[in-house]
C-alpha cells in the first residue's frame, strides 16, 4: 500500500499518474489500517499491488469533519472505475483482483473549509503466502504416518485460529474507529451546547437590564420645576 502525494491543476483537475520505483510502501501484510488528516479542497489516492484470483477488502469511515463525509474512488490497474461512493460517511466494498496496483482515492475537494480525518482498512485474501507455509512446514515433518493426527489436520487447526484471530483483531480495529468518530461527535456537540449556552444567559441578562430600565422610566417624575 503506498500513498501518493498529490498534485493539483490548475483546472481543478486529479492527474492519474503510475506510482514511481522510489515511492514509500507499507509493509507486506495481509491486513493493515491507516489513520490520515484528509484537508479542504484536496484529493489523496493510494495504490496497492495485488495478484490474480486474489481478494481485496477495503472498509473506510469518516471519523471527524463538518458533515463526516468524502467522495471514495475505487479503480483497476487498467483504469477502469470499480466502486465510485459520493459523499458518504463509511464503506466497505470487496472485489476479485488481478495482477497489477489498484488505486483508491479519497476525495474532498467539494468541502472548502473543513477537513476531515479518516481512517480505512485494508483485508488482502489469497495472496498466496498460506501455501508457501504449508509447504515449509512438510519439509521439517517427516514419518507422518506414525503420528496419530495427520500434518493437515494441524495445519487446519493452526490456519482456524489464525483466521479467528485475525477476524478479532479487525473486529477490535473498527470499534476503536466507531469510538473515535463517536467522541468526537460528542465533543462537538459538548461545544455547540456551551456556546448557546453562553448566548442565551447574554440574551437574559440584556433583556433583564432592559426590563429593569423600562420600568424604573415608568415611575420618574418627569415633570421639571420651573423658576
Amino acid at each position: 500500500l503506498r500513498p501518493r502525494p498529490l498534485l493539483l491543476l490548475p483546472l481543478g483537475c486529479f492527474a492519474l499518474l503510475l506510482p514511481p520505483p522510489a515511492a514509500t510502501e507499507f509493509s507486506p501484510s495481509l491486513d493493515s489500517d491507516f489513520t490520515f488528516t484528509l484537508p479542504a479542497g484536496r484529493k489523496e489516492c493510494f495504490y496497492q499491488p495485488m495478484r490474480k484470483e486474489a481478494s481485496l477488502e477495503l472498509e473506510y469511515q469518516v471519523l471527524d469533519g463538518a458533515g463526516l463525509d468524502v467522495d471514495f474512488h475505487l479503480l483497476s490497474p487498467k483504469g477502469e472505475t470499480l466502486v465510485f461512493d459520493e459523499r458518504k460517511s463509511d464503506g466497505v466494498h470487496t472485489v476479485e483482483t488481478e495482477d497489477g496496483d489498484y488505486m483508491f482515492c479519497f476525495d474532498n475537494t467539494f468541502s472548502t473549509i473543513s477537513e476531515k480525518v479518516i481512517f480505512f482498512e485494508l483485508i488482502l485474501d489469497n495472496m498466496g503466502e498460506d501455501g508457501q507455509d504449508q509447504e515449509d512446514w512438510k519439509k521439517y515433518v517427516t514419518g507422518t504416518d506414525l503420528l496419530d493426527m495427520k500434518l493437515e489436520d494441524i495445519l487446519e487447526s493452526i490456519n482456524s485460529v489464525k483466521a479467528r484471530l485475525s477476524k478479532s483483531v479487525q473486529i477490535q480495529t473498527l470499534l476503536r474507529a466507531f469510538e473515535a468518530r463517536d467522541r468526537n461527535i460528542q465533543e462537538s456537540n459538548f461545544d455547540r451546547v456551551n456556546f448557546w449556552s453562553m448566548v442565551n444567559l447574554g440574551v437574559m441578562v440584556v433583556v433583564s437590564a432592559v426590563q429593569v430600565y423600562m420600568l424604573k422610566s415608568l415611575f420618574e417624575d418627569k415633570r421639571k420645576s420651573r423658576t
